[in-house]
């Protein structure tokens, strides 16, 4: 991610080693040098630091960063949330779930300075997350801070098939005619296949979502890459409007009618679904290791079971 912001920096005839400071936390120490060496090849410093971002903060990040950027671990559990207490990361409050990506998403949205953006990669269950994390994302709704969500489809990464979200953040958007307002893109459907179990997008094809956005924020449209001719398709007047199956600009009203969710595919509608679009391969292995995961724990229950009955009929016994 750091060296496609290098990349964007570039592209807009700008020095990226001049323009970007990076600053980055790696848990695993062996990749902290790795990631030092990928920066070096692409002509880039940064100040990377080995550390465990739930626990640590060792940029002193609350507050402080212009742009923020993370494809976190989906999902996490067993999260020691008593060693979180006063932590000014997560201003929302921590979530009683045990999952993570409520922590992810709040140290994000604390890491950004009062004009700051953040982009990054979210499980889609975020989005509809209940109890304590609906909260969460309630207030951080009403912080005037959520910007754009877009779906993603599935086959995007290499090692999972799941489909995603992407969240983006914007501190300026208060006092704008945006604060009230979020956009949603459902770009499921928007996609370049590689092989049967992959896929990426085509330059167009990020230049058109990052054009609709434009034309959302009253921004003047880029056309470098060749999406002139989806956007003549879908915006033949150069302005926004709302496309059903694409894109829909929903208020916080609207937000909450919908409780609180910031799935895309409640506000866009839902285009209608290619049957290559489902990994049948992909969903079967997931459920098959789901249901021998709970075998194995049924198994374990078993025994505990077996052992505690037997436990107290030997006392019974002894008692007879």
């Amino acid at each position: 991610m750091f060296v496609q912001c290098a990349k964007f920096v570039e592209r807009h005839h700008e020095s990226a080693s001049r323009k970007l400071s990076v600053f980055g936390a790696e848990k695993t120490d062996d990749t902290v040098p790795l990631a030092k060496m990928n920066l070096a090849l692409h002509g880039l410093s940064g100040d990377i630091r080995q550390a465990n971002s739930y626990y640590e903060d060792p940029h002193s990040a609350v507050g402080a960063f212009d742009y923020v950027m993370a494809n976190p671990p989906f999902n996490v559990d067993k999260i020691k949330k008593d060693q979180l207490a006063g932590d000014r990361r997560f201003p929302f409050g921590v979530p009683k779930a045990d999952n993570g990506n409520f922590l992810w998403i709040q140290q994000f949205y604390a890491a950004l300075s009062p004009k700051g953006r953040a982009g990054f990669v979210m499980a889609n269950s975020a989005g509809d997350a209940g109890h304590s994390e609906r909260e969460i994302r309630k207030q951080l709704i009403e912080s005037g801070t959520v910007d754009v969500m877009v779906a993603i489809s599935s086959n995007f990464f290499y090692t999972v098939t799941l489909p995603v979200t992407l969240w983006f953040l914007d501190k300026a958007k208060a006092g704008t005619q945006r604060e009230d307002t979020v956009l949603f893109l459902d770009a499921r459907h928007i996609y370049n296949q590689i092989d049967r179990a992959h896929r990426d997008f085509k330059a167009e094809q990020i230049e058109f979502l990052a054009n609709v956005v434009r034309l959302y924020r009253g921004e003047d449209v880029e056309i470098v890459d060749g999406s002139d001719a989806l956007l003549s398709e879908h915006f033949p007047d150069g302005k926004y409007v709302d496309i059903g199956g694409l894109c829909k600009v929903a208020t916080r009203a609207e937000i909450e009618a919908q409780g609180w969710s910031l799935n895309p595919g409640r506000y866009t509608g839902t285009a209608s679904v290619d049957e290559s679009d489902v990994d049948f391969m992909g969903d079967l292995e997931a459920l098959h290791e789901e249901f021998t995961m709970l075998s194995d724990e049924a198994e374990i229950l078993r025994g505990k079971i077996d052992a505690a009955v037997a436990g107290i009929l030997g006392d019974n016994d002894a008692s007879i």
